[in-house]
């Protein structure tokens, strides 16, 4: 978890072009530096935050649109990520246990295409303008998030309040996603949470996404419908939420709720 968070901020602290260039490799695009640190308009909230994203290695031919730099990034990303996704299946088996599932439900496609991003936010001149993220769920299963320490920026909505989750020492937040809602026929619901700035201190953050492929069908779990519960929402291919996400954002719940003739239909 150091060597990790130290890999990040190493990243993040090199030049800009550097860090460009070592993100460019993929012609795919499956590992990109994204930046959003512009204060243009001071009617409405602005964005501030760097994120290098890219999916998890998974094998030796990917490595090789990994950034080289720092030195060791490979080495200290691949081990990372291989511990997360142990880490992450015994989540999922946990979680599909307490819903009443075969612990083993949300393995294969439905959690087979992980997603790294390392975001780091530095200090803000003008924080009262800007957000580091803003109130959203997460589009996936569950989210891994290993916090930098002393530094309070992450906040969860809760009882019509936000409040700091503040970070633990070698422990992970682990977030609910809008996926495992709808698996759960809503069960389990996405945690809504934000990230505030601050003029002081930068904050590295790694969010490991656990993430089903992009043609797997998305839908309430069938045994939890034939308990006699309605079907909340309709089924959807992972591929066809996301884009729906890009658009609709905060709103993609909306998107996804089945109407009371739908409802009928699916039972």
């Amino acid at each position: 978890m150091d060597n990790t968070l130290s890999i990040f901020k190493e990243f993040h602290g090199m030049p800009v072009e550097e860090k460009i260039r070592e993100s460019s490799r993929d012609p795919n695009g499956s590992c990109r530096l994204y930046s959003s640190r512009e204060i243009n308009n001071k009617d409405s909230i602005q964005f501030w935050r760097d994120t290098l994203r890219h999916s998890c290695p998974s094998s030796e031919d990917y490595m090789q649109f990994l950034p080289q730099k720092p030195a060791k990034y490979r080495e200290v990303v691949a081990k990372y990520t291989q511990e997360m996704k142990r880490v992450g299946v015994t989540i999922l088996e946990l979680l599909c246990e307490g819903l009443g599932l075969d612990p083993k439900y949300c393995c294969g496609g439905l959690s087979d295409s992980p997603l790294l991003l390392a975001h780091h936010y530095p200090p803000c001149p003008e924080p009262g303008l800007t957000l580091g993220a803003p109130k959203h769920r997460d589009p996936n299963l569950v989210t891994i998030l290993l916090q930098e320490k002393d530094i309070n920026a992450l906040q969860v909505f809760k009882d019509g309040e936000w409040l700091v989750v503040e970070p633990i020492p070698y422990a992970f937040v682990v977030n609910i996603g809008l996926m495992l809602q709808v698996i759960s026929n809503g069960r389990l619901i996405g945690a809504e949470h934000r990230v505030v700035t601050n003029s002081e201190f930068a904050r590295t953050t790694v969010a490991y996404f656990i993430r089903p492929t992009s043609e797997q069908i998305i839908e309430p779990a069938k045994s939890l419908i034939s308990c006699g519960a309605e079907p909340m929402y309709r089924s959807i291919t992972y591929e066809e939420f996301l884009k729906n996400f890009m658009i609709n954002g905060a709103d993609i719940e909306q998107e996804l709720l089945l109407e009371p003739k739908q409802k009928a239909a699916a039972l």
